[in-house]
């Protein structure tokens, strides 16, 4: 690998806020803002590709955002529709893997049918896996993982003595997914907001003050450089990562 791929997480996943702020500072309605939103997507699944990142997560729909207002969920949708359809074949192109975790059959059925074809027709890519969390919220995600595994319990699939890490990762919607290296939230919030809580948990934290929209390829490489910088010791000490 070339020496300045080195140390490169292998799971970014995002957290992408700021949209509805950035386009009333502009005078624009939310929805302005979630339109060139997609704009930032572009870029930076452009430039995970370029440095060799293998798994980008982006936090798209959280089950809370159904409170907002029934126009921007619709509009919401609809960019998604939109969106995915346009980029369908450079996905293909490009060999990159679409995913999603979340309860996507909440979601409208054309939304979930573009969804599916967009997952098929990526499946046999090996590239950079793209998921997008859709009606995702992590509290949904382990009520999910914990009646499922109840029920194999009950069925005798599957012992309590043998549950561990392993097994409850794989019941999770991510399952399949590695954990993540480097966590990134836009727009000067520094919280996590029911986003992938058990597979971030030795992930490194990057909050940008930089709104959504305005996200670029730069910003994106100043939250790569400075993952890079730090020390990752999984409850080891210095010298011990050292030796």
């Amino acid at each position: 690998m070339n020496k300045s791929l080195d140390n490169t997480p292998n799971h970014v996943a995002i957290i992408m806020d700021g949209n509805g702020r950035w386009a009333k500072l502009k005078g624009k309605n939310r929805l302005f803002g979630h339109k060139n939103g997609i704009k930032s997507v572009q870029k930076i699944v452009e430039y995970a590709k370029k440095i060799e990142i293998k798994n980008l997560t982006l936090y798209a729909f959280s089950t809370e955002n159904w409170n907002r207002p029934k126009k921007e969920i619709e509009t919401l949708m609809n960019i998604l529709i939109d969106t995915l359809k346009k980029e369908i074949n450079k996905m293909v192109e490009n060999n990159v893997r679409f995913k999603c975790i979340g309860d996507i059959t909440k979601l409208p059925d054309n939304v979930v049918k573009v969804l599916e074809e967009t997952i098929k027709k990526t499946s046999k890519n090996d590239g950079l896996v793209l998921t997008l969390a859709l009606n995702y919220g992590f509290k949904k995600e382990l009520i999910y993982a914990i009646k499922n595994l109840a029920t194999k319990v009950k069925k005798n699939l599957i012992s309590i003595e043998n549950i561990d890490e392993k097994i409850i990762n794989n019941h999770l919607y991510s399952g399949d997914l590695p954990s993540v290296d480097l966590l990134i939230r836009t727009s000067g919030e520094q919280r996590i907001s029911n986003f992938l809580l058990w597979q971030i948990s030795y992930a490194e934290l990057f909050f940008s003050e930089v709104f959504w929209p305005d996200f670029d390829e730069n910003h994106f490489e100043k939250a790569i450089k400075n993952y890079k910088k730090r020390e990752r010791r999984f409850g080891k000490t210095s010298d011990q990562i050292k030796n």
